[in-house]
C-alpha cells in the first residue's frame, strides 16, 4: 500500500514510547542471542568443537527435520572450518553422537502451534528437545547464535535455556507489488526470517502498480497487469514449501476493493469509474476501485479468490480493504441508488457489504480473512482478523469488540527510522488496559516492507538488521528492552545474517562502486557511515519525485538507518563529555581527523561521476565541521587563542548548512558535532576568564 495516513506513524509510533526504556542487564556481555530466550541460566564449563561433531535424532524423524539438521551442519562447518565429517544427522538411537534431538511430534504449521524448546549444553555434549520440530527448529537457530571463539577453537558455552515465544504471530510483510521481489529476495529473506524466529511471511501480491501471480482461471490479471514480472503458481508452491521446511507460514494478500488499478487494467468492466490505461507509476492513493454493485465483480473474486485459496494452504487469507477514499462510488449514480435502496448509510456501509461477501466465499474455502484496519466498522464479522496500521487505538478497539487482532503500526521499516523506535513498541505494553480475555486476542504483529523506493537490490538493506530487533519483541518477555544491549547483539547478528546470504551489507559496495565508477570507495564509505536516507515520506515529495522506473541506485539507496559510524560517534562524545574519558577522547581525534580530510579525497570522485554531485554539500560540511571541532579540542596556548578568536556566526552558519539534505540524505552526526564544539568553547571560555 502506498499509504498516505503513513505520515501519522511516526507520532504514533514516539506516543507508544515509554518515557524511559529500563530493561533487565544483558544476558551476558559475550553472548550475542536474539531474540532473548525467556530463561538462561550459564553454567560452568565450555563444549568443545571438532570435526566429530554430529547429531542424532531420536525417535521418528520427518523429511523436515532432517532438512534442517542437514542445514545446521553445513552452516557450523562454514562459519568454524572445521570439515565436519557428518552430512546428514544419524536417526539410530543406538548410534553415538555429541549432541542428540529429541521431539515428541512433527508439528503443524498453524497459528498457535508449540515453538517452545529447552536446550542444555554441557561439557560432554548438547541436548535439544522441544516437544515439536518447529520448537527444534526455533532452537537450532538459538545454538547457530552460541558458537564462541577463542585460542583453543570454536566451542559451546555451557548453559541451560527454556524458551518459548510471548506471542503466535511473528511477521514479515514484504510487497512484491510495487517493485517486483524475484525468488532469490524472498528465499534468502525467509532464510533471515529463520535464523531470528519470525514465522510468517505475508506477501501483497497486488497494488495499483503491479499484480504478480500467475492465475490460471484469468490470465489477463498476470498478462496485462504485470509487465512480465509475476510468480507463477509453481515458483509459489516453491517459496511456500521453502518457507514450510523452515517452520514459516506464507499468507497472501490481494488488495480489494482499492488499490485496485491492477485489477482493473485486466478487468475494465469491474470498476466504479473511468477505467486505468496502464499500472500506475507514482506512489500515492488512487481512485481506481472494484465496483461492489456489480455482481461480475463477486463471480471474477470468488472464483480467483478459490484458485488462490487451493494454491496457499494457510489459514488465513489477507484482502486488504484499505484507503479506499471512494471518490469513484461518489461520482458513480448506479452505486448511489444501490447505496440508498439498500440503505447503505456512507462508503464505510458499503465497504462492509462488499467485505461480508467476500469474506463469505473464502471462508467457504477454509480461510479466515483478514483486512487493514479499515475494515473494522460496525457490522463486520466476528470471524474477520484486523491488522491494525494506524495507530494502537485500532488494535484495542478491535480486541475490546471481540475481533483477533495484530500490530504493524510503529513497525514500518520502510520507513528508515532507527531500530530504537521500533524496538521499543510493544503490542501489548505494560499498562495497556486490556482484560486478560481481549488481551488474549493480540495474535502480535508484523514488521512491514512496503517497496515503493526498494528494488532487489536494496530490499535486504530496508529490512535488515532491523527486523531482528522487531523480532525480538515478538518473541522475547515484555521485560527484554534494553536499547543498548540490543544494539550490541545487532552487529553480530548482522554478520550472521550475511553469512545465511542476505546483502544488506554487500549491496552498499555494489551501489558505491557503480557511482564511483571505480573500486575506490574509502571515501564514500567514510561519508555514507554518517548519512541516512531522509525519513517517512519526505524523500518522494507528494509521491511523484519518483516513479516505478526511476533509478533506485543511487546515494540514498547506498545510506541505511542507523548509519553505524554516526551511531557510534554520538555514543562516544556523550560518554567523553560525562567522565571525559582518554580513550573517548582518543576516538574522537580520531574520527575528526578522518573525516575532516575526506572532503579532499571526495572531490576527484565527484569530478569523474557527476551523479556525485548531489552530496557534494554534505561531504564539505562534514569536513568543515570535524575541522572546527578538532580546533575546539586543542589544549594549552592554542585552545586560548582559538576561544578569542571563535565566531560563533560563522558556526551557526556552517551547521545550518550541515543540517540541509543532499541526494535525499541527512548527516546524523551534526547536533554531536555541535554539542561537542559548544561544550569546549563554554570551557574554553570560563578557563580565559
Amino acid at each position: 500500500m502506498s499509504r498516505s495516513l503513513r505520515l501519522c506513524l511516526l507520532g504514533c509510533l514516539l506516543l507508544l514510547l515509554p518515557v524511559a526504556a529500563q530493561a533487565q542487564p544483558a544476558v551476558h556481555p559475550t553472548l550475542a542471542l536474539m531474540p532473548l530466550p525467556a530463561q538462561l541460566s550459564l553454567e560452568q564449563g565450555n563444549y568443545r568443537l571438532s570435526r566429530e561433531f554430529g547429531i542424532a535424532l531420536e525417535g521418528e524423524a520427518s523429511e523436515r527435520l532432517l532438512r534442517a539438521g542437514e542445514r545446521f551442519l553445513r552452516r557450523l562447518d562454514a562459519q568454524t572450518g572445521l570439515f565436519l565429517q557428518q552430512k546428514w544427522p544419524v536417526t539410530d538411537a543406538q548410534t553415538a553422537a555429541p549432541m542428540r534431538i529429541r521431539s515428541a511430534r512433527k508439528g503443524e504449521l498453524r497459528l498457535h502451534e508449540d515453538e517452545s524448546y529447552s536446550l542444555q549444553i554441557r561439557p560432554d555434549g548438547i541436548l535439544l528437545d522441544a516437544p515439536t520440530e518447529l520448537g527444534v527448529l526455533r532452537g537450532l537457530q538459538t545454538l547457530l547464535q552460541l558458537v564462541q571463539a577463542d585460542e583453543e577453537g570454536y566451542y559451546f558455552p555451557a548453559l541451560r535455556i527454556q524458551d518459548s515465544p510471548r506471542f503466535p504471530w511473528r511477521g514479515l510483510m514484504i510487497d512484491v507489488a510495487r517493485h517486483f521481489q524475484p525468488m532469490d529476495v524472498l528465499k534468502r529473506n525467509l532464510d533471515g526470517m529463520e535464523a531470528v524466529k519470525l514465522n510468517v511471511l505475508h506477501l501483497h501480491l497486488s497494488d495499483d502498480q503491479g499484480f504478480r501471480m500467475e492465475s490460471k482461471l484469468f490470465p489477463q490479471l498476470h498478462e496485462r497487469a504485470s509487465e512480465g514480472e509475476y510468480f507463477t503458481q509453481e515458483q509459489m508452491r516453491e517459496i511456500i514449501a521453502y518457507a514450510g521446511e523452515r517452520g514459516i507460514r506464507v499468507v497472501p494478500e490481494f488488495d480489494v476493493p482499492g488499490h485496485a488499478t491492477s485489477w482493473l487494467v485486466a478487468f475494465p468492466e469491474l470498476g466504479s469509474g473511468p477505467a486505468p490505461a496502464e499500472l500506475e507509476r507514482n506512489s500515492g492513493v488512487f481512485d481506481p476501485t472494484l465496483d461492489p454493485t456489480n455482481e461480475k465483480t463477486y463471480e471474477v473474486l470468488n472464483a480467483f479468490f478459490a484458485e488462490m485459496a487451493a494454491l496457499f494452504p494457510d489459514a488465513y487469507f489477507h484482502i486488504g480493504g484499505d484507503e479506499n477514499e471512494g471518490r469513484h462510488w461518489a461520482a458513480n449514480p448506479q452505486i448511489q441508488a444501490f447505496m440508498k435502496k439498500n440503505g447503505l448509510a456512507d462508503k464505510h456501509a458499503l465497504q462492509t457489504y462488499f467485505n461480508t461477501r467476500i469474506m463469505a466465499g473464502l471462508e467457504q474455502q477454509g480461510k479466515k480473512v483478514m483486512g487493514w484496519d479499515e475494515i473494522l466498522v460496525e457490522g463486520l464479522p466476528k470471524s474477520a482478523v484486523i491488522h491494525s496500521w494506524r495507530g494502537r487505538e485500532g488494535l484495542e478497539t478491535a480486541a475490546r469488540q471481540g475481533y483477533t487482532t495484530l500490530l504493524s503500526n510503529g513497525y514500518y521499516i520502510d520507513l528508515l527510522h532507527p531500530a530504537r523506535d521500533h524496538y521499543l513498541v510493544d503490542p501489548l505494553p505494560e499498562g495497556h488496559g486490556l482484560s486478560p480475555e481481549e488481551a488474549a486476542r493480540v495474535l502480535g504483529g508484523e514488521t512491514t516492507m512496503w517497496s515503493e523506493l526498494v528494488t532487489h537490490l536494496t530490499i535486504d538493506s530496508r529490512i535488515w538488521p532491523r527486523a531482528a530487533a522487531i523480532a525480538e519483541r515478538f518473541w522475547s518477555p515484555r521485560e527484554v528492552r534494553d536499547v543498548a544491549d540490543m544494539y550490541r547483539r545487532l552487529e553480530p547478528i548482522s554478520l550472521q545474517l550475511e553469512r545465511l546470504g542476505l546483502q544488506h551489507l554487500r549491496n552498499q559496495g555494489v551501489i558505491l562502486r557503480n557511482l564511483a565508477g571505480s573500486r575506490d570507495i574509502g571515501p564514500l564509505q567514510t561519508l555514507v557511515g554518517v548519512v541516512e536516507p531522509l525519513k517517512g515520506y519526505t524523500r518522494n515529495t507528494n509521491g511523484t519525485l519518483y516513479k516505478t522506473y526511476s533509478p533506485f541506485t543511487l546515494f540514498a539507496d547506498a545510506a541505511t538507518a542507523d548509519a553505524p559510524d554516526a551511531r557510534r560517534f554520538r555514543e562516544v562524545v556523550d560518554r567523553y563529555l560525562a567522565t571525559k574519558d582518554p580513550a573517548a577522547r582518543a576516538e574522537i581525534l580520531n574520527w575528526l581527523e578522518k573525516w575532516k580530510a575526506n572532503h579532499a579525497a571526495m572531490k576527484p570522485l565527484i569530478a569523474r561521476s557527476p551523479v556525485l554531485k548531489e552530496i557534494e554539500g554534505l561531504s564539505e560540511s562534514l569536513s568543515t565541521l570535524a575541522a572546527l571541532a578538532l580546533e575546539s579540542m586543542q589544549e594549552g596556548p592554542a585552545r586560548k587563542a582559538y576561544v578569542r578568536a571563535f565566531n560563533h556566526k560563522h558556526l551557526q552558519k556552517q551547521l545550518e548548512q550541515a543540517r540541509r539534505q543532499g541526494g535525499r540524505t541527512e548527516l546524523q552526526v551534526v547536533d554531536a558535532l555541535e554539542k561537542l564544539i559548544r561544550v569546549h568553547i563554554s570551557e574554553g571560555t570560563k578557563e580565559w576568564r
